[in-house]
């Protein structure tokens, strides 16, 4: 009897290559540090300091009007929104800003609404935003203010 030569079988690699794996989550680490900061960026203010009592959010999201030391009106540059159709940070006037407030008390007739002012703002702006905004209905307005440390 002949023999015949046997073949050899590879030999099979039961390793798992993980360098494709760590390159994905490098690329996702880079991803999200690149674009936490401008999700948080917003309208920078410099609030004045009282004893204010906290506000419960627990129910929604309150409408939040912020006017900067220039006197630029932003809404909602601090909460977002699910209603909102601005993005963070756009400058809106006067007459949009208490216009927007209207049509969401439409929708939320128990929405809170504050005024987010920089404590280097002409006063005459915070007043003439709350004058118009109870010209047009709204009965209750906060100020956000910092508390002390």
């Amino acid at each position: 009897m002949i023999a015949l030569p046997s073949r050899a079988r590879p030999k099979v690699n039961a390793e798992i290559n993980i360098v494709p794996y760590i390159d994905v989550m490098l690329v996702l680490l880079v991803i999200f540090m690149m674009t936490t900061p401008i999700i948080e960026q917003g309208v920078e203010v410099d609030l004045p300091q009282a004893e204010a009592k906290m506000v419960d959010y627990a129910e929604q999201q309150p409408t939040v009007i912020t006017i900067d030391k220039l006197g630029n009106y932003y809404i909602n540059s601090l909460h977002d929104v699910a209603s909102s159709d601005l993005e963070d940070g756009e400058k809106v006037s006067i007459s949009v800003a208490v216009g927007r407030v209207m049509a969401r008390l439409d929708t939320y007739p128990q929405m809170k609404v504050f005024v987010r002012g920089d404590k280097d703002v002409n006063y005459g702006s915070v007043v003439q935003l709350m004058a118009l905004l109870q010209q047009s209905g709204v009965d209750k307005v906060g100020i956000v203010t910092e508390t002390p440390e």
